[in-house]
C-alpha cells in the first residue's frame, strides 16, 4: 500500500516544473525507440484507492472509469496501435451483489457517455468487448453492441475491453469449438496447432493479438487470469500504484522498461 507521505510526493511531480520537464523527457526518450504495438492493462486498486481516501468503493470505481478516459488519451498520441483493458473479470462478477451492481452502474455510464461523445469514431478506433455477454445485463450489452457497430469500420486502431472476461474460459470456449468442427468431420487432430487455436480466441481479429507488454497497478504481482494464451510472452510491468492514481508518466516509465528489455520468446 502507497504511503501518505509517498502519495503526496506523486501529486507534487504532477503539478511542479520539474515533474512537467521530467514527463517531457520521458516522451522524448520513449517516442524515440520501439514502441509496443498492442500493451494490455489490468485496472486494479479501485477499492484500496477509495479506502485510503475514505470513499466508498463505488467512489473508486467512478475514479478508475474517469481515469481510463484520460489514459487512453495518451495512447493516443503515443499511437500506440491496440490496447486491452482488464475491466470486469468472471470473478469480479462473484463479489457481493451490491459491488457488482455499483461497478455494473458506473460501466453503463461510461459506455453511454462514450456513445454519445463519439470520440471513438472520431478517432478511428475499433472498439471489441472481450468476454461472456450472457453475464452481463442486457442494458449493459445493448451499449457494447452499439459500440462495436458504431466503430466498425474503423482500423487506425483497437481498443478491446474486457468485461465478463476470464482467459480459462476463453481457452475452454475454443477447445469447445475446435471439438465441435471434429465432430462434425471438419477438422482432424493433426490440424490442430498454436496457430488455429489463436483463430479461435476473442482477439483473433487483431493484426497484433498478443500483447507486447501487459501493465498491472495496485503492486499485485499476477497477471489474474488476463489473456493467458496471448499473454504467454508478454513483458510484464507492476507498478505499486493504485489504478485512479496512475499518471502519464507511469505509462511512459513501462514503455521506456519494454525498450530497454530483450525480448527472449522462452529461448
Amino acid at each position: 500500500m502507497i504511503s501518505w507521505a509517498l502519495r503526496f510526493i506523486r501529486s507534487a511531480v504532477d503539478v511542479l516544473p520539474a515533474g512537467k520537464l521530467y514527463e517531457a523527457v520521458l516522451v522524448n526518450q520513449v517516442t524515440s525507440g520501439p514502441m509496443p504495438s498492442h500493451i494490455g492493462l489490468i485496472l486494479d486498486g479501485n477499492r484500496r484507492w477509495a479506502r485510503e481516501h475514505k470513499l466508498s468503493d463505488l467512489d473508486g470505481h467512478a475514479e478508475g472509469a474517469k481515469r481510463l478516459k484520460e489514459v487512453l488519451s495518451w495512447f493516443r498520441e503515443l499511437n500506440v496501435k491496440t490496447v486491452t483493458i482488464y475491466a470486469l473479470s468472471t470473478e469480479n462478477l462473484s463479489r457481493p451483489p451490491e459491488e457488482v451492481r455499483g461497478i455494473l452502474s458506473v460501466m453503463e455510464r461510461y459506455l453511454t457517455e462514450s456513445l454519445n461523445e463519439h470520440l471513438f469514431e472520431r478517432d478511428g478506433i475499433k472498439v471489441r468487448f472481450l468476454g461472456e455477454r450472457g453475464l452481463l445485463p442486457a442494458e449493459i450489452t445493448k451499449l457494447m453492441t452499439a459500440l462495436e457497430q458504431n466503430t466498425s469500420k474503423n482500423s487506425r486502431a483497437f481498443l478491446n475491453i474486457a468485461m465478463g472476461y476470464g482467459g480459462r474460459m476463453e481457452i475452454v470456449n475454443a477447445a469447445k469449438k475446435m471439438v465441435s468442427l471434429a465432430r462434425a468431420g471438419a477438422l482432424s487432430p493433426e490440424e490442430v496447432n498454436e496457430e488455429l487455436v489463436g483463430n479461435f480466441l476473442y482477439t483473433a481479429y487483431l493484426p497484433n493479438p498478443d500483447p507486447d507488454l501487459i501493465i498491472r497497478t495496485s503492486g499485485e504481482l499476477r497477471v489474474s487470469n488476463f489473456l493467458l494464451w496471448q499473454g504467454a510472452y508478454s513483458e510484464l510491468f507492476f507498478l505499486e500504484v493504485n489504478w485512479p492514481d496512475f499518471r502519464k508518466i507511469d505509462l511512459l516509465r513501462a514503455i521506456r522498461s519494454y525498450q530497454g528489455r530483450k525480448r527472449r520468446y522462452g529461448k
